[in-house]
């Protein structure tokens, strides 16, 4: 709903379709006011530059980033998400992990002081989510929750640092044709992305498994440390209820054509790439739908 508010916000003194900011034709130059009201941490939309909405008229789902569209207060009482389904809490928590996790994963190396307060984030919503979920009104860890997805996305957790977002592209088009939710989405996705590209920077990966999934480290076989740590995840993601690949996602085998269509959608017809660590090609994009596809 934030985003909608903020799309809705765009498009009122602008005197076109809203939808070319999303499309890339057009920049605003002016918008409402907007302000939130947190009922379900997950997007960290409350304190981000950010927006995504869904063009119904071919199931397109886009983004779009400016700096106009933070919110210029939110209110955020924990208690207003003790009745949240824990689909919807896994699925929350989900997402503002990957949030962090698009800018974790990056080739530069060398902001070692936001590199471990997005360890440190990571650590404690992976914790969290167990103890909201085992007692939906324990307010001090549904408190870390809505917290952590504020700042998880706005931009203190990939500060000095080329950040991803592949995962979030590949993703939009799955809950933009199949209409799933967006964190499910993205932990049906991300695993395979990883798999896909983790020798772009392999010690990252390795990082990532020990710093933050607890994966004892094997200098002898990076690797293998890598992989465990994608493995750690992927065990994570089924012990708080999310898919770890496609057909987890939608209940079904997803078939080629499907996977054809959504790399059209997500290269923009062959146009873009996405991604950051491996700029990834139409190519790329759908070789890591096959990967996932379960």
């Amino acid at each position: 709903m934030i985003d909608s508010a903020k799309c809705i916000a765009y498009g009122v003194p602008y005197e076109g379709d809203v939808w070319d900011f999303y499309l890339g034709k057009a920049e605003p130059k002016e918008m409402l006011p907007v302000a939130s009201v947190l009922t379900i941490p997950a997007a960290g939309s409350e304190m981000s530059e950010s927006s995504v909405i869904t063009n119904e008229d071919g199931d397109v789902k886009l983004g779009y980033s400016n700096n106009l569209s933070r919110p210029k207060f939110a209110i955020m009482n924990p208690c207003r998400t003790f009745t949240l389904p824990p689909y919807q809490t896994a699925a929350g928590v989900t997402d503002m992990m990957m949030h962090t996790m698009e800018r974790y994963f990056t080739k530069d190396d060398d902001m070692d002081f936001t590199t471990d307060l997005a360890e440190a984030a990571l650590r404690n919503i992976k914790d969290a989510v167990f103890a909201v979920l085992k007692n939906p009104e324990d307010y001090r860890y549904r408190a870390q929750i809505m917290w952590g997805g504020s700042l998880m996305h706005n931009g203190l957790t990939g500060c000095g640092v080329s950040d991803d977002w592949a995962t979030h592209q590949l993703e939009h088009e799955l809950s933009g044709m199949f209409d799933v939710t967006h964190g499910a989405g993205l932990a049906a996705i991300w695993p395979s992305w990883a798999r896909y590209v983790m020798h772009e920077n392999l010690s990252r990966f390795v990082r990532f498994a020990v710093n933050v999934m607890d994966v004892p480290n094997d200098f002898t076989d990076p690797e293998a440390t890598a992989l465990k740590g994608i493995e750690a995840m992927e065990r994570f993601y089924h012990a708080i209820g999310m898919p770890i690949n496609i057909k987890e996602l939608i209940g079904r085998d997803i078939t080629d054509e499907e996977i054809k269509e959504m790399t059209r959608k997500c290269s923009r017809d062959y146009q873009i790439t996405c991604g950051c660590l491996k700029v990834l090609q139409a190519a790329d994009m759908e070789a890591i739908y096959k990967m996932a596809r379960g």
